[in-house]
């Protein structure tokens, strides 16, 4: 996996001492910035104590809050005693605006490989939060769950100045997506791409030649929406907008997808019946990439993880 040498001087982590004997407002240091390549610093270094098993090499804040899986942890608790390496792949992104970095990849625990996604908040160069999830095969509840993943050029990109979209409206569109997928009838509250795709746990869910998943993962983003497929999922709740990298055109969201288990038998619009796979009280829990391109989202990336039925968030007071 690359990683981006960064040094303390880049993270900018020398603090001016105040040269009065009682701090006052306005001779208190300011917030030190950490641009894109500090945050890239801070994640490379969170990652090497992650595999060495070692939280003390982490630079945390007095009190930071780690979670893993939507449960709050000790920092140096789950993760942290059973990894035994990470694969090469990994999608990164950070939003020096918010002092947020993240990182998509897959992690080996001795003959388990799990999708992740990793958010750090950074203060003055330290980490107060730090929010994971691993979809375990053997514990998501989720039938699809693939570690094999190649890298996605779309994600990777730097766009030109004139193809980027507002952190206003990038954020509007990913809330659009989650409005489309609740109650999903048919109505589209956000524009896609012609060639949108989605990833799920690893597996691609949109345009697939063989659609081993559903029938329905042949169509796109937004034939699958138009289509009203989503309309068992009843609420997209606790909805969190973490990080906006503007030259990148990402967007990642958190929150959950709560079914309630009522709907059984339903109709497409195009008049298929379709049963629910949810016939019982359900949630998920999310995190989610998304792509912008021209205030469009043409790529979502997601992970996420079954938790019990409307289980509140540790990131939601």
């Amino acid at each position: 996996m690359r990683r981006i040498a960064v040094s303390m001087a880049a993270c900018g982590l020398a603090l001016a001492a105040a040269d009065v004997p009682r701090a006052r407002a306005d001779s208190l240091p300011a917030p030190v910035t950490c641009e894109r390549a500090c945050l890239y610093g801070v994640l490379d270094g969170y990652l090497a104590a992650l595999q060495a098993h070692d939280p003390s090499r982490v630079r945390w804040t007095p009190r930071p809050t780690v979670t893993e899986n939507n449960v709050e942890l000790r920092a140096g608790d789950g993760l942290w005693g059973t990894i035994s390496g990470l694969d090469a792949y990994e999608l990164r992104f950070a939003d020096p605006q918010a002092r947020q970095v993240v990182a998509f990849g897959v992690v080996e625990e001795t003959t388990t490989k799990s999708p992740y996604a990793l958010r750090l908040k950074v203060e003055n160069g330290a980490v107060s939060e730090a929010e994971l999830l691993v979809v375990r095969p053997q514990d998501a509840g989720i039938p699809f769950v693939n570690a094999e993943m190649a890298s996605r050029p779309e994600f990777n990109e730097l766009l030109p100045k004139a193809q980027r979209t507002s952190r206003e409206q990038m954020i509007a569109a990913a809330n659009g997506y989650f409005d489309t997928l609740q109650l999903n009838d048919g109505t589209l509250h956000v524009a896609f791409t012609e060639d949108c795709n989605r990833r799920e746990d690893g597996t691609q869910s949109t345009n697939t030649v063989q659609a081993i998943l559903d029938p329905i993962s042949k169509f796109g983003c937004a034939d699958q929406f138009r289509l009203g497929q989503y309309r068992y999922d009843d609420r997209l709740r606790d909805r969190r907008f973490l990080a906006v990298d503007e030259e990148r055109g990402i967007v990642l969201a958190g929150g959950f997808i709560d079914h309630e288990g009522r709907v059984g038998d339903f109709k497409l619009k195009d008049g298929t019946t379709k049963t629910s796979m949810f016939r019982r009280p359900h949630s998920f829990v999310l995190l989610e990439a998304f792509k912008i391109q021209g205030g469009k989202i043409q790529g979502v990336e997601a992970v996420f993880h079954t938790v019990p039925y409307n289980m509140p968030s540790p990131w939601v007071k």
